[in-house]
């Protein structure tokens, strides 16, 4: 759920956290119990969650837990939320594709944006005798 308020932009969301354990008898791995947490997205974080997560995502939540406990309709009631501090997708569970959000424009008028000169990655060639020779990095690989 995502609401503007005059504090700033609010998301809230839940998630969903089972551990798995290899049961040893069967050999094979099962599911343990599950545990829910809401979680509370802030400011440009807020915004940001809604424009990269869907229902069902896979995430990864950094940020502080609070506990609380109240009494509704006589049963005592504990929920556990998160205020995050970051949020995204768990790659280990698929891939993601990073966008930096549009800036906002300041001022009455329009500039170009400053241009900034592309960084020189390049090595230099190693003076024969006096260093040891440079090796080309290749990449990694994404699978």
């Amino acid at each position: 759920m995502f609401r503007d308020l005059a504090s700033g932009p609010s998301a809230r969301f839940r998630i969903a956290v089972t551990t798995r354990y290899l049961d040893r008898e069967k050999n094979e791995w099962t599911d343990g119990h599950t545990n829910f947490f809401t979680v509370w997205a802030r400011r440009q974080l807020a915004t940001n969650v809604v424009a990269s997560l869907d229902v069902g995502d896979p995430v990864i939540v950094q940020g502080r837990l609070k506990v609380r406990s109240e009494v509704r309709e006589g049963q005592n009631w504990i929920s556990a939320d998160l205020e995050a501090v970051a949020i995204g997708h768990d790659l280990t569970r698929g891939t993601s594709a990073f966008r930096r959000p549009g800036r906002p424009e300041t001022g009455t008028t329009a500039s170009a944006p400053q241009q900034q000169p592309e960084p020189n990655w390049e090595i230099p060639p190693a003076d024969s005798g006096t260093a040891s020779p440079q090796r080309e990095l290749e990449p990694a690989a994404v699978t």
